[in-house]
């Protein structure tokens, strides 16, 4: 046991995370918050390891663990941001307390750019339960005007924040599609995927608000991914059946073609998609939606696995120079420098 005018250890931490005694651990965190760099360091660490096996947990404790948000040292925020993300994807009403922490650092600008992003991420599993405690204008005006200027790695993150923004409330971004669609060109192939996903959820609710869109989603019927060409193609197909005219003479006949890997058949994400959108743009609003495509529930419970495929180990390579990277590569291609 730590003397009484000492900073408890991060084991004892631990134990008490255990013990499930929330009083005395969120003594415990302030008591750490005047501990040694390295000790803050561990016992975030410690606590992240604690909330991957039981986020119920920490219910009464994201307020404390918020001030680590703030701490000098650049790796305890980040590491705190990494805790805030896992405990917000399995149980995001427990951080709803840390949600206006979090938000001050996305909104920080001069805050260290893979804390922005993980704080970010973090707000968006919020929101898909509680978007009216996470989607007020500032907070969504830091997700879209962000993707302009930021990092590549914070602009994947706010992509992926607003679908999950989306999911939330669709209407949070039915006047935000012609912003959206400005960044459906990005390099960065998970932004592209995101924010197409996105405007798919919207449309879902809110169909006729694509017309603005429909030139960008166009165009990424041949990118050169083809979760983004089938994302693409779902959100055209939701257009065509909400009565507007879609113009119907467009890359559709070849996009279920992979042009990247030609020898292999393309992912049935991308036809089935594909598919979907030919028959609304033969058949309008009298055309059939097919399980787990063009709804906001196929997007909800098939966007995370559709991501883990994307960025699987063995498709995962510098989009610049083509080097294989692992999951344990760092953040930046270790040939040329540009961010993963």
């Amino acid at each position: 046991m730590s003397e009484p005018d000492q900073p408890p250890t991060p084991d004892r931490l631990t134990d008490l995370l255990e013990e499930g005694d929330h009083e005395e651990t969120a003594a415990c965190l302030d008591r750490l918050g005047a501990a040694g760099v390295d000790t803050r360091k561990q016992a975030v660490r410690a606590v992240r390891n604690v909330a991957e096996q039981r986020p119920r947990s920490f219910e009464r404790l994201a307020g404390p663990l918020s001030t680590f948000l703030t701490d000098e040292d650049r790796a305890v925020r980040l590491t705190t941001a990494k805790l805030f993300v896992t405990l917000a994807e399995s149980e995001p009403a427990a951080v709803l307390p840390a949600v206006d922490a979090l938000a001050e650092r996305l909104a920080d600008g001069e805050e260290f750019y893979y804390v922005r992003a993980r704080c970010a991420e973090a707000l968006g599993y919020v929101a898909v339960e509680a978007p009216d405690a996470v989607t007020g204008p500032d907070t969504l005006a830091d997700l879209r005007i962000g993707l302009e200027f930021d990092e590549p790695e914070v602009k994947e993150k706010l992509a992926k924040a607003l679908t999950y923004v989306a999911l939330g409330d669709p209407s949070r971004l039915r006047h935000q599609v012609d912003s959206l669609a400005e960044h459906l060109d990005d390099e960065n192939e998970l932004v592209r995927y995101h924010l197409c996903t996105a405007l798919v959820v919207v449309g879902c609710t809110h169909p006729g608000k694509l017309a603005g869109a429909e030139a960008a989603l166009r165009e990424r019927l041949t990118d050169g991914s083809p979760y983004v060409r089938g994302r693409a193609a779902e959100a055209l197909g939701v257009l065509a059946g909400s009565g507007v005219e879609v113009e119907s003479d467009s890359p559709l006949d070849d996009t279920d073609t992979d042009t990247d890997t030609e020898a292999d058949e393309p992912p049935s994400f991308l036809t089935d998609r594909v598919r979907f959108c030919r028959r609304r743009l033969a058949d309008g609003q009298s055309g059939s939606t097919p399980a787990g495509v063009g709804t906001v529930e196929s997007v909800r419970d098939g966007t995370a696995d559709v991501v883990e495929e994307m960025t699987s180990p063995a498709d995962r390579e510098c989009p610049h120079c083509g080097l294989a990277l692992t999951d344990s590569a760092p953040p930046m291609c270790p040939r040329c420098g540009a961010p993963r």
